[in-house]
């Protein structure tokens, strides 16, 4: 019961640390930090939904979860389960397996949909869109919208529109190919992957929809810093302004788009000069380390 104990208080610690991240503002000043904090509760998260059931079900045998599963399986294989283990103990390991299975299930149909949709749009883009000068290394796709996308894998493609050439000018459409070359370099499709994951697996938890929404936004921050390393803040925030002013924006599914995330609140951050707050940044990470460490711990012991 102990065991139980301990998941279940880090369900509870992941659901309020994922609401003080919710609420932080510092997180967009370190987006890097704060997404590999989001990356902890999920993870977290993920194995203790499945830990937790598991640790009721092998209450019996007074041991870490890991060691239980494995107790639990040379009984089942060569002897008799101890006194106290019931069909109703069975059923709750039973439970977890079903939710690790589920979890892997989403994850893969995730995979397996955004893969599909990428190659679909790489085949269309192979057949309408050319290469221009004014857009070195991306391919130039004839639509007046705006649009200005990576469609990441392991060949990423920046693409631009036609309307998004004549809308920047050449500063600005530096520093939205360098944001957008930002996602492909640090595979923030894979950083958004599990999220998308956890949405299809728990969707009645509204927090955890919320989460996926808090990290996509925190990936535009991250790719808008990485193109603020290579160009003024002024070429890049003049480039969301009139990616903000130009109304209806194009991203395709299994893409990440420059227009697609809350341009408001990264023009006002672009604004402000703050340093990342180091010791709040650093508290962050060491509380998303324990909050894997026990879970993870609980298995391998």
């Amino acid at each position: 019961m102990a065991y139980a104990v301990h998941f279940a208080a880090t369900m509870l610690a992941c659901y309020l640390t994922a609401q003080v991240l919710a609420r932080s503002t510092w997180t967009w000043r370190s987006p890097r930090v704060a997404i590999i904090c989001w990356q902890a509760v999920g993870l977290a998260l993920g194995l203790s939904a499945m830990g937790l059931p598991m640790a009721l079900g092998l209450g019996t045998y007074d041991l870490p979860t890991g060691s239980a599963l494995l107790a639990l399986a040379n009984d089942l294989s060569h002897g008799p389960l101890p006194v106290g283990m019931s069909t109703f103990h069975l059923a709750g390991v039973g439970v977890g397996f079903g939710i690790g299975a589920v979890l892997v299930t989403t994850t893969v149909r995730s995979i397996h949909g955004t893969v599909r949709a990428q190659r679909r749009h790489r085949d269309l883009l192979s057949l309408v869109a050319r290469d221009d000068p004014a857009a070195p290394g991306a391919l130039v796709l004839d639509h007046p919208s705006a649009a200005a996308y990576c469609l990441p894998g392991v060949k990423p493609q920046v693409v631009v529109s036609a309307g998004t050439l004549s809308l920047l000018d050449r500063a600005e459409l530096a520093a939205v190919l360098s944001h957008e070359r930002a996602h492909a370099n640090e595979r923030h499709d894979l950083v958004l992957l599990p999220f998308t994951a956890l949405c299809r697996a728990l969707p009645w938890f509204a927090w955890v929809r919320d989460a996926h929404e808090r990290v996509a936004l925190l990936v535009e921050m991250r790719a808008d810093d990485k193109a603020r390393e290579l160009h003024a803040d002024a070429p890049l925030a003049g480039a969301l302004r009139r990616f903000a002013a130009a109304g209806h924006r194009v991203t395709p599914a299994g893409a990440l788009g420059m227009g697609d995330r809350d341009l408001d609140v990264r023009m006002q951050r672009l604004m402000v000069s703050d340093r990342p707050p180091r010791v709040l940044g650093a508290t962050a990470l060491a509380v998303a380390t324990m909050l894997v460490a026990l879970p993870v711990t609980l298995f391998l012991s």
